[in-house]
């Protein structure tokens, strides 16, 4: 049976779970192991370029001594260690962030992001520079969480829903990235919110690897 590999860089567990039940519609009878793990190695969040740096060579160390996957996925917004990653393996690596902006642009024309700290949105606009979709963003705004508070807070689905409604309203996004993997959680009933398609990155990058694996 064919596997995907799904890794949460940072080493908060509530985090992989969330992730874990948030890719669990996406298993079905025959189809490829989705396995979520957790890098060990990695801080409690990935917050800051310093920790995007940290978990690069532990991602591409554990991309090359695992022979047992077929397809690898990044879940992490920031995409640490992608393009490395793919250098050390003929097999697929997913970048949420990258197949979570594309899954937006499939939805509409203009999309805005959620992010979990203004000093985050920076290292995403460098980002979107390189893929050359600066002009599709409509904005991105931070709920001003750590990525733990974001997986586990109470009150981070209102916070979402607040700063999703400044998106959809003044800044004309039609779509919405959630720009975290911690708050995979949150997809349904944030859509639900806004009445319009909320984007959960992870979800979208298993989607796409599913696809390679499948045609492979």
């Amino acid at each position: 049976m064919p596997r995907i590999r799904v890794v949460n860089p940072n080493s908060n567990e509530a985090v992989t779970r969330g992730i874990d039940e948030a890719v669990q519609p996406l298993r079905f009878a025959g189809g490829p192991e989705i396995l979520c793990s957790t890098l060990a190695e990695g801080p409690f969040g990935v917050e800051t370029q310093e920790h995007v740096e940290s978990v690069t060579l532990p991602l591409r160390r554990l991309v090359e001594s695992d022979n047992a996957s077929d397809a690898f996925i990044i879940a992490c917004y920031s995409d640490p260690g992608l393009h490395v990653c793919r250098e050390g393996t003929d097999r697929p690596v997913f970048g949420i962030a990258e197949c979570g902006v594309l899954a937006a642009l499939a939805r509409a024309d203009r999309f805005g992001v959620i992010a979990i700290q203004q000093k985050s949105i920076g290292r995403h606009l460098r980002y979107l520079r390189q893929m050359g979709l600066t002009e599709r963003l409509a904005g991105e705004r931070p709920i001003e969480m750590s990525v733990a508070e974001s997986a586990s807070g109470e009150k981070t689905l209102d916070r979402m829903i607040e700063v999703g409604t400044e998106l959809r309203d003044r800044d004309g996004a039609e779509t919405i990235v959630m720009g975290c993997a911690g708050m995979a959680r949150h997809r349904k009933p944030l859509e639900a919110a806004l009445g319009v398609p909320v984007i959960d990155p992870t979800q979208a990058a298993v989607t796409m690897a599913l696809g390679a694996v499948a045609f492979a």
